[in-house]
């Protein structure tokens, strides 16, 4: 990509770059989702940590809000920690990637149709830190892509514990 013209442009680069591309940090979260089977996926290998399997459920009802919300929604609170299949197995685990992958085009979609002022347009206007609202779009749309790093960062070592524990 050649250089960013706008913060807007900036911001779509970055979206798929973190999904599916080559992020300055590392992986994609994309390839770090590469090769984990339904068995890891579904391993609690940290006593009350969360499992690979629960964090993509988890950020992709966040990313589905931020669409929503990026669409000119409200705030609302999505699920946060939706439970998984575990008993669906592969499949369960197949579909709930692909989930994944939709609501990133789905983001990317609505984060496509934005004009650059739309990227100050404010979330509700309050602030409630837990709903993530009373911010602007583009502080919305940053906020996801720490987030949804922050948690790939927590899959990969999720996964590297999951190999040296077999």
């Amino acid at each position: 990509m050649s250089r960013p013209k706008s913060d807007l442009e900036a911001l779509r680069h970055d979206l798929k770059e973190v999904y599916d591309g080559s992020p300055w940090h590392g992986s994609s979260i994309k390839t770090v989702l590469e090769g984990i089977d339904a068995d890891t996926a579904a391993l609690r290998s940290i006593p009350h940590a969360h499992t690979i399997w629960e964090l993509v459920l988890h950020m992709t009802s966040w990313t589905r809000e931020v669409a929503s919300r990026v669409a000119g929604a409200d705030a609302k609170d999505p699920v946060d920690w939706p439970e998984p299949q575990f008993g669906g197995g592969a499949a369960a685990w197949e579909a709930a990637k692909r989930d994944l992958a939709a609501a990133h085009a789905e983001l990317e979609r609505e984060v496509a149709r934005l004009k650059p002022d739309d990227l100050l347009r404010w979330v509700g206007d309050q602030r409630d830190p837990a709903l993530g609202a009373g911010l602007t779009v583009g502080t919305t749309i940053r906020g996801l892509l720490q987030h949804d790093t922050y948690h790939q960062g927590q899959i990969a070592i999720l996964n590297r514990a999951a190999e040296t524990g077999r």
